[in-house]
């Protein structure tokens, strides 16, 4: 008899979401006033996000609410399935389980809608009318641009130039969906104008396209700002992964031993990972999380724990992160949405405290992992999530060798169907791996050396 395959686990979504901060055994240290060094407020923050969400990005509370509004849209493609990958263990002859969580079944194709629905529900409740935003690959452009439309609010996105050239189906998308989709820099803002006079050749990055959203946002006060990782409340959003994962292991009759996730800014690794730190953290369950970057944009495994700015122009307050420094600029890989300068706040602090891992690979491999998996599983993943299944199956294969059996989960956050030119390069030889030199790193980082308040000493 053929063993199951998929888990779903349709009549118990998850009614919470996990807030990690609860349990954590160190508490983040407080973002600071640019200006002051002191910390700041609520109130700080009321001219980007609305006040339901600021509440959820300072609070301590171990289990949030889900809206009946939002677990109602969650119901358009939640609960995701959990997926033996029962043809990719054939295809290694490995002795491990490997199972991935699939987000690609979302409208938009990944993770981002999770949050994305929840931020614009908030939004749409306090009276915004419009919100701006940054994306890279586009995943979050696009799942904003969708919850946008479900709730009746005006969208625009400022989408990093090289991913705005490289996957032109991304704006398009967005544009069916309703939003307004500028390159980044643009003209539209002092700090695109900046850059571009700067660095008239910039590709772009994360960092300047959320400058431009974040400008655009408090230059009008029926506009609101929404990020799509790294803060606290995004992350949260994004834990309905792993508490839908816990139920479905249950089904399974079987539990993970490594779980793994891509990270550019957080919430793709947080989202499927925290739920299972907390029971690690609770009954010291002996389970690794391994959050899984790029090497041509290292911050976890070779940048600073210091504070930093977000945003390239220094608008956002000072956060405490690992961070190449606010003005990296990553080299043009196709996995767009792993290019960010820094770490969040919550996955910094758990990685300084040895309670998760990290590690950085290439785009070669990572790709050639991709291949396999579409081979085999049937699905294209997006270059983000080829991260996570490179690095699924290094693990696999160290457990062989040490004749060790284990179960590993990794989460599929998004399916490749509009990065067919990426998978193009790969095939024709044409994708470089990028790896950053330690003096560029020292560079990058010694520009934001005089940002160190006394407190992170």
């Amino acid at each position: 008899m053929t063993q199951k395959k998929i888990y779903l686990a349709e009549d118990q979504m998850p009614e919470f979401w996990y807030n990690i901060v609860a349990d954590m055994p160190n508490k983040p240290l407080p973002p600071l006033h640019p200006a002051t060094g002191e910390p700041i407020g609520p109130d700080a923050l009321s001219p980007l996000f609305p006040m339901e969400l600021i509440m959820q990005e300072v609070s301590q509370e171990r289990f949030i609410e889900i809206p009946e509004a939002v677990r109602e849209k969650y119901l358009l493609y939640r609960p995701s399935p959990l997926i033996r990958a029962t043809e990719l263990e054939k295809a290694m002859k490995t002795n491990s389980r490997i199972y991935y969580k699939y987000e690609g079944v979302s409208p938009s194709g990944s993770h981002k809608t999770n949050t994305a629905i929840a931020q614009a529900y908030y939004n749409a409740v306090s009276g915004t009318k419009k919100i701006t935003t940054e994306t890279g690959a586009g995943q979050w452009g696009s799942a904003l641009s969708y919850a946008c439309n479900l709730f009746g609010i005006e969208c625009e996105v400022y989408m990093v130039k090289v991913s705005y050239n490289q996957k032109p189906y991304r704006k398009i998308m967005m544009n069916t969906y309703g939003a307004s989709v500028f390159a980044s820099p643009s003209e539209r803002t002092a700090a695109g104008r900046k850059v571009m006079l700067n660095h008239p050749e910039s590709n772009g990055s994360l960092g300047t396209a959320i400058s431009e959203a974040m400008e655009m946002a408090v230059s009008d006060p029926d506009t609101k700002y929404a990020l799509g990782s790294v803060l606290n409340h995004v992350l949260l959003h994004q834990t309905i992964i792993g508490e839908e994962a816990l139920l479905q292991f249950d089904m399974a009759d079987d539990y993970p031993d490594i779980v793994i996730a891509p990270l550019g800014g957080g919430s793709n690794f947080a989202g499927l990972a925290f739920p299972f730190l907390r029971n690690k953290l609770q009954s010291n369950s002996d389970i690794r999380a391994i959050a899984v970057e790029a090497a041509s944009c290292p911050k976890l495994t070779r940048g600073k724990f210091m504070y930093d700015f977000g945003d390239t122009e220094g608008l956002t307050p000072l956060l405490p992160m690992y961070t190449l420094g606010h003005n990296f600029e990553s080299a043009p890989i196709h996995a767009g949405g792993l290019r960010y300068h820094g770490a969040s706040v919550l996955v910094s602090q758990l990685l300084n405290d040895g309670l998760v891992e990290a590690s950085a690979l290439t785009q070669n491999e990572c790709f050639s992992a991709g291949q396999l998996f579409a081979k085999t599983e049937g699905i294209m993943p997006a270059p983000e999530s080829n991260h996570a299944i490179a690095q699924a199956i290094r693990e696999a294969k160290a457990c062989d060798e040490k004749g060790e059996i284990k179960t590993i989960l990794f989460n599929l956050s998004g399916h490749g169907f509009m990065d067919m030119a990426s998978y193009g390069d790969y095939n024709a030889g044409k994708l470089a791996d990028h790896t950053l030199s330690q003096e560029e790193i020292a560079h990058y980082l010694s520009e934001i050396q005089a940002l160190q308040p006394q407190l992170m000493a």
